[in-house]
């Protein structure tokens, strides 16, 4: 299943394409948008020292907790048992998409706090209730989803945060969107990668014309999980790469 959604930045423009649009997908580590704005929202103290730890309370009952091995990031898992500032958490929750960082952030919110972020953005279908790699909450029925439609509203739901925007902007994993770019093309966006799955969000800055928003979601068997080298990922580049070239009729001058 591809799903896409292209529209203006300005205002509360309406796509001017779509593809499948409102189809859910594994929501993946696009949920961490959602995650950094409750965050932010909730006045969280971002300089304040918090513990690094690997358990989390599952929200079925009981603890769990997460897998390096299946991390993207390792910085994390070297500050295990000592206390760094939340702000250090939340960006590589973002910049290099952070499993243990995501978790430990969510922490210091609440799942009420991260649904009413995706109310705000006017989102219909997605929602991400449970934390990263809670299984027991998975096989519950608890699932973290989200349709491509959604994730354009939840990136326009940050126009006055432009402080989020920025952490978006400095995301190091360079490839699916940003990747169909030419160089040096401004993007704040998050990608989202598990077996099976391949997602990504992006605000463009053309040089040339207004920004545009970009959504793809990709569920199938060109996902194989890599977080830089899934074939999926060329699949979201060369799609970014033809909205790139047709990016002078999405919003009229």
């Amino acid at each position: 299943m591809l799903s896409v959604v292209v529209a203006p930045w300005a205002g509360d423009a309406e796509p001017v394409f779509t593809r499948a649009p409102d189809e859910l997908h594994d929501a993946a580590s696009t949920m961490k948008v959602a995650v950094l704005a409750a965050l932010a929202r909730g006045g969280a103290d971002l300089d304040a020292e918090v513990p690094v730890v690997n358990r989390f309370e599952s929200v079925v009952g009981g603890e769990f907790g997460n897998d390096p091995d299946r991390d993207s990031d390792p910085l994390p898992w070297e500050l295990l048992g000592t206390h760094v500032p939340l702000r250090l958490l939340a960006e590589r929750m973002i910049t290099h998409s952070s499993n243990l960082a995501t978790n430990l952030c969510l922490a210091r919110t609440d799942q009420r706090a991260v649904a009413e972020v995706w109310r705000r953005a006017g989102a219909t279908r997605s929602a991400s209730p449970r934390g990263i790699e809670d299984y027991a909450a998975r096989a519950a029925g608890v699932h973290n989803r989200v349709s491509a439609r959604d994730l354009v509203r939840l990136l326009r739901s940050l126009g006055d945060e432009p402080e989020l925007l920025a952490l978006l902007e400095r995301n190091d994993f360079r490839v699916d969107l940003a990747a169909g770019l030419p160089p040096g093309i401004p993007i704040a966006f998050k990608n989202g990668w598990v077996p099976g799955a391949r997602h990504c969000v992006g605000l463009v800055h053309p040089y040339d014309c207004p920004p545009y928003l970009l959504a793809v979601c990709y569920t199938g068997p060109l996902a194989t999980g890599a977080d830089r080298t899934d074939p999926a990922a060329r699949l979201l580049a060369r799609i970014s790469a033809a909205v790139w070239r047709r990016r002078r009729e999405i919003s009229p001058y």
